[in-house]
Order: C-alpha cells, then sequence, then structure tokens
C-alpha cells in the first residue's frame, strides 16, 4: 500500500481548475473504474452530477443515505432519477429506525452534542458500513454554497472512509448550476421551490428567509455553530498531512506518474 496526503494534491488540484465538471467525471471514471460511486443527497447539485452522468453514460453507481426521515419529496426525487436517468441508485440506512433510536437515546436532535450523534449514526455509520467498497467517491459540493465549503478543493482525501472524495462542481457558481438545471430540464427536489435552499432530515431542516445564508434552514434551532452533519469530512478544518491508504498502482494513477523500484 502507499500513501496519498492531501498535499499531494495540491499541483493537481490546481490544475483540475481548468477542468470541466464533464472532464473531471470522465476522469474519476477512467482512474478508478469499477471502484467509484457517487454520493447524492438529492438536492440540486447532486441531482446535476446525477444528470451528468447519464449524459457521458458513465456506468456508476449511486449512493444515497436515507436517514428514515427524509421528506416524502426527497424520496420522490431519488425514485424518479433513478428511473428517468436509468442510473443504479443504491439506498443504504441506519441500523436503527428513528423510533427504535428515540426509544434507546432519546430526541438527540434536541441539543448541538445530540444532533452530532444522531448525524453520526443516521448518516455517517450507513456510509462507514461500505467503507472499502469503493476507493473513490464523487460529490457535490460547492465554493458559492460559502461557510466552510469556500475552500472545498476538487480533489480531497477522506481519511475516515479511505478513499478519495472528487467534487466536480467545486468551481460551479449558482448562476451556472440554475442555468444548467433549466438548459436539460433537470428533475430537481421540489422541496427548493417552497424556499428550502439546502434539504435535509424533516426534524432538523426548515425554509430560508430573504436575506439568510444559504445554509441557515439546517439545525435553526440549534443556532449557527450547527451547520454541517460531517458527512463530507471537507466541511470541517483539514491538515495537508491527513493521508489515506491506497495500492501503489491506484496511487500513481491519480497522480498521473509511474514508480520505478530499484531492488
Amino acid at each position: 500500500m502507499a500513501r496519498l496526503t492531501q498535499a499531494d494534491l495540491h499541483e493537481m488540484n490546481q490544475t483540475f481548475e481548468e477542468r470541466t465538471p464533464q472532464e473531471l467525471l470522465r476522469w474519476t471514471q477512467e482512474v478508478f473504474g469499477s471502484r467509484v460511486a457517487a454520493l447524492s443527497a438529492m438536492q440540486k447539485a447532486g441531482s446535476v452530477v446525477c444528470h451528468m452522468l447519464r449524459a457521458l453514460q458513465l456506468p456508476m453507481k449511486v449512493v444515497f443515505v436515507d436517514t428514515g426521515v427524509h421528506f416524502a419529496e426527497t424520496l420522490t426525487t431519488r425514485d424518479r432519477i433513478a428511473r428517468e436517468y436509468n442510473l443504479d441508485v443504491v439506498t443504504l440506512v441506519p441500523a436503527l429506525t428513528m423510533e427504535e433510536q428515540t426509544a434507546r437515546f432519546g430526541v438527540l436532535y434536541l441539543t448541538t452534542e445530540g444532533q452530532q450523534r444522531c448525524c453520526h449514526m443516521r448518516k455517517n455509520e450507513p456510509l462507514l458500513g461500505i467503507k472499502g467498497q469503493f476507493d473513490a467517491f464523487i460529490g457535490s459540493l460547492r465554493r458559492s454554497e460559502g461557510g466552510q465549503r469556500e475552500k472545498c478543493p476538487i480533489l480531497a482525501v477522506d481519511p475516515e472512509m479511505n478513499c478519495l472524495r472528487v467534487n466536480p462542481l467545486a468551481g460551479f457558481s449558482d448562476q451556472k448550476l440554475d442555468e444548467y438545471i433549466q438548459a436539460h430540464s433537470v428533475i430537481v427536489n421540489p422541496l427548493h421551490d417552497q424556499g428550502y435552499t439546502t434539504i435535509g432530515c424533516n426534524r432538523c431542516t426548515t425554509p430560508v428567509l430573504p436575506g439568510e445564508p444559504p445554509r441557515a434552514g439546517r439545525w435553526r434551532h440549534l443556532g449557527p455553530w450547527s451547520a454541517y452533519c460531517g458527512i463530507n469530512p471537507t466541511d470541517f478544518a483539514r491538515e495537508e498531512s491527513i493521508a489515506i491508504d491506497l495500492s501503489q498502482d491506484l496511487v500513481d494513477r491519480i497522480l498521473g506518474r509511474r514508480t520505478d523500484f530499484v531492488i
């Protein structure tokens, strides 16, 4: 196995700024083959990634984490995308239903610490359940979302999942996103037209009022310090030294090099 650090990706991240999302998706498929999947929460950007996969005819699975407390509109969007885009959408679920979790631990999302625990059990743990099946995940994070995502890199190592995260829409502005959706009639979660700029679980997501930041509707009852759930590692402070362990051949393919061993 070989180590791949965030620092190793610095030059590639600079070069990839000049590539289109479609080019980045093709590169990811070429490098990782069947060992890459897309992650989608069935929001605008995730729907755009799904449409691009269909348009490019890339045979890639789409992973959706069903927390068990999603809005009905989100599940309907998932089903439409799977059916109309002919995509293999894999749905992951938590070990406990929300009712079972509440009976055992109480209503966790009423406190900051409880919210973090709830999100980990209902989002992170299902994803960790497939750790090792994929070497890369395609996300839909964008810098124009603001907050910690203003510095979101295109390529980022994910030590917890031991894989590479690829964000082909990192440089996509809100205007570019909306233009793509309109130009291609992308299937979009109908909640976006009801004031939900970002959509999560029905317990902790509300519409956003004019003038509020895009993520103001997430965990509103806990205050602005609860803006992220933790399923996207780049939402939190990162160090250049963090690393993942992949095969030497795969690291070489990612970095576009060949390693000659001298014995």
